[in-house]
């Protein structure tokens, strides 16, 4: 299982014959840009795409994605609507709610739901996107997701089982430790933690509170440090710190930055090596 990292919640997971990309977006209007979170050269290769919202910085470009590479699409089944006749999508560019998109190979899935892909057993899990605090200049605006806010729309984390392995991706969410009981003991948890100033997911704080219901086998933050509008970290954290509290419960806690690159094979097989086998 090897997990590449780029930015925000972005995410590459390759297995066996699949490779996975977890919300295909683009740096959130850094200084007029939408620049593709994911590298160009990957796209084509890319058997399968996961998307938690309709926000630009996990959606803008996976019409794009799945073009290049005929790839299967998941999503929240919020994110589709009949439009004259025809099945479309939140439109990944357009302004505001609008269904403008076809995306070939969709499946659709709802909170707690379970449907099985190419041998992959994948369950929604319960997300909801916080409101967020936008600061330009002296400004400063209030996003809140609702029935005609396009902020957070389709919110909706993902249970991959594939090959033997559970990857728990949360997307953009707050708290919720009564309903992600039932999802306990993943291999994997991609945990946002950068909710302090933009309020939109979690932060640090509530983000341990979630791993210790959860108890993980190993821990990702992500959505933290992001650049977008002016600012190259629109949503700070103190990943170190988070680190430590998650490797004080025994619970390995990897800090990866765009780019980098997670072998969970391997670091599990120099564990094993390092405290001895029976």
């Amino acid at each position: 299982l090897n997990i590449q990292f780029y930015g925000y919640n972005a995410f590459l997971i390759e297995t066996g014959d699949k490779l996975l990309a977890i919300d295909p977006g683009a740096m959130f209007f850094y200084w007029f840009r939408f620049t593709s979170l994911f590298p160009r050269s990957k796209w084509k290769d890319i058997t399968h795409v996961f998307i938690t919202h309709g926000d630009p910085d996990h959606y803008w470009h996976a019409d794009r994605v799945a073009k290049a590479s005929n790839a299967q699409v998941i999503f929240n089944s919020t994110m589709l609507r009949a439009v004259n006749g025809k099945l479309l999508a939140l439109g990944p560019r357009a302004k505001g709610v609008s269904f403008t998109t076809e995306f070939n190979n969709i499946h659709t899935l709802t909170v707690d739901e379970t449907i099985e892909i190419d041998g992959m057993a994948i369950r929604g899990v319960k997300a909801t996107h916080g409101e967020l605090l936008l600061k330009i200049g002296p400004f400063t605006t209030i996003v809140k997701p609702g029935a005609e806010e396009r902020i957070g729309w389709g919110a909706l984390g993902f249970d991959i089982n594939v090959n033997g392995r559970r990857v728990l991706n949360l997307g953009d969410t707050l708290l919720h430790r009564e309903e992600w009981e039932k999802y306990s003991g993943p291999d994997v948890l991609m945990i946002p933690i950068g909710g302090k100033v933009a309020h939109n997911t979690m932060n640090e704080e509530e983000a341990m509170q979630a791993v210790k219901t959860l108890n993980p086998k190993h821990v990702i933050p992500c959505h933290y440090n992001c650049p977008g509008l002016f600012s190259k970290s629109l949503n700070p954290a103190d990943e170190e710190m988070f680190k430590l509290k998650v490797e004080e419960l025994g619970i390995p806690c990897s800090i990866l930055h765009a780019g980098d690159e997670l072998n969970l094979y391997r670091e599990n097989h120099m564990a094993s090596q390092a405290g001895g086998t029976d």
